[in-house]
């Protein structure tokens, strides 16, 4: 069984026992429980349920593991002949979830 949510702006395919990455969830700490009632597409072993925009009663609940920083992204920035350059960067902060259940 697996779903498709919607959860803070992205969409994510979860299963059962999955830890997923999503944006930072600064109002939570480690071992919280976080449920998603956004979910767009529900499929069993035999069954596929469309939403229309969303699953009626479908909830995915989750626990959050905690906060960590991605790898780092490198901006640079160029004007060529101009002798301007700026190297600058960036670790974006993420959390993880491992799903513990989806309700049909």
């Amino acid at each position: 069984m697996y779903a498709i949510v919607h959860f803070k702006g992205y969409q994510f395919k979860v299963e059962k026992d999955a830890v997923v990455k999503v944006p930072y969830l600064a109002d939570q700490n480690a071992g919280d429980i976080v449920s998603i009632d956004e979910v767009l597409v529900l499929r069993d072993e035999n069954d596929i349920t469309f939403g229309t925009p969303n699953v009626a009663g479908a909830m995915v609940t989750a626990e959050v593991l905690g906060h960590k920083k991605d790898k780092k992204i490198i901006v640079f920035k160029k004007k060529r002949r101009q002798g301007y350059k700026k190297k600058n960067g960036h670790r974006q902060n993420f959390t993880e979830i491992k799903i513990q259940e989806i309700k049909r």
